[in-house]
């Protein structure tokens, strides 16, 4: 009688901690399908602004740059930088609106590369550092009170120091 009684209080904890598992699952599961649910019910006029604004976006465009050589800020010996980029912009329009200013944007350019020292950019890091100075400068309106120029990267296709 004594093993029964024994058996009988260590085999009730075990089931309800069944119980337990099997209760906080359904819950778990009720949870999740309610939420489910409400996303399916939810208006579709919710989701609309995220996808119109996708729909607007063209795909990039790339632009050549002619390639630059400049002379280098003195560090010692005379050094050069022989280098050839492209230029990621958003869209044809984009794309036109810098070809057509192209001088412009290649005097930006100019102006910045050659006032760098070969330590500084000889680095992965510098010429990170570099390619977002490019951008930042390309980017500058053309016109004044004019709208900045959407461009996204510089990708140097060429990067020699001399």
């Amino acid at each position: 009688m004594k093993a029964e009684a024994k058996a009988d209080a260590a085999g009730a904890p075990a089931g309800s901690k069944k119980k337990m598992i099997i209760m906080g699952a359904a819950a778990v599961l009720l949870i999740g399908g309610a939420g489910g649910g409400w996303m399916m019910m939810k208006p579709k006029g919710e989701h609309a602004p995220a996808e119109h604004k996708a729909e607007k976006v063209e795909p990039p465009e790339y632009l050549q740059v002619e390639s630059f050589t400049v002379n280098l800020q003195p560090e010692g010996e005379p050094q050069y930088l022989q280098v050839a980029m492209t230029l990621q912009v958003q869209g044809a329009k984009e794309a036109e609106m810098i070809k057509v200013n192209m001088p412009l944007v290649r005097n930006r350019i100019l102006l910045i590369l050659s006032g760098k020292k070969a330590s500084e950019i000889s680095t992965v890091e510098g010429k990170t550092a570099l390619a977002k100075e490019i951008v930042t400068a390309v980017r500058v309106p053309f016109v004044a009170k004019g709208e900045p120029q959407k461009v996204d990267d510089v990708l140097f296709t060429a990067f020699i120091i001399q």
